[in-house]
């Protein structure tokens, strides 16, 4: 009688495990926009990219300067203002992994979610994950609006002027398309990089 316990490992779990393992060996790049229009902005935001760097197997490599917005979608005036940023990172993590780091990260600041486009204490968005395009309603990649907001492309472009949104084409052009009107850089506000 063959012991069940010593049955050979499936193919598709082996197959599992040695992806896992390149990408162990082989760190992604992705981009992540923050933004906060509640409390202590800037502090917020500080307290996400260290966060961010605080995570197994995620590198804070590029922060950008901090952009002062409008809100996206709302009455002008009915919502404090947003402080957004751009953060580069090489990670290991897999997206959907990378995802729930961002929302333990909005958590932690006690983040709601009552209405579309309504203020938050942080929100922490996927933008881009290496050149992937997925359409997973979990998490859309890249993100699905990125392309038209220039809270993202101008700090983004900032940090990586050659960078490129997957399907869309370089951030330099769609900055362009979509001008910087209703975003401004705050050269007095700064984001530090972990050390």
């Amino acid at each position: 009688m063959s012991d069940p316990t010593v049955q050979p490992v499936p193919t598709s779990v082996v197959e599992q495990v040695d992806a896992a393992d390149t990408t162990l060996s082989n760190p992604r790049r992705a981009v992540l926009a923050l933004g906060s229009n509640l409390g202590n902005r800037l502090e917020t935001l500080q307290g996400a990219v260290d966060a961010l760097e605080d995570t197994p197997g995620v590198r804070v490599k590029a922060v950008s300067p901090v952009y002062e917005t409008e809100p996206w979608g709302v009455e002008p005036g009915s919502q404090p203002s947003y402080f957004n940023a751009v953060v580069v990172v090489r990670t290991t993590l897999p997206p959907k992994s990378l995802l729930e780091r961002g929302q333990a990260i909005e958590e932690a600041y006690e983040r709601v979610r009552d209405e579309r486009w309504g203020p938050r204490t942080i929100d922490v968005d996927i933008v881009a994950y290496a050149d992937e395009v997925s359409a997973d309603p979990v998490l859309t990649l890249p993100h699905p609006r990125a392309h038209e907001r220039a809270f993202v492309l101008a700090p983004w472009h900032d940090i990586d002027p050659a960078a490129e949104l997957p399907g869309h084409g370089a951030v330099a052009d769609l900055l362009t398309a979509v001008g910087r009107d209703g975003v401004a850089v705050r050269a007095d506000l700064e984001l530090r990089l972990p050390e």
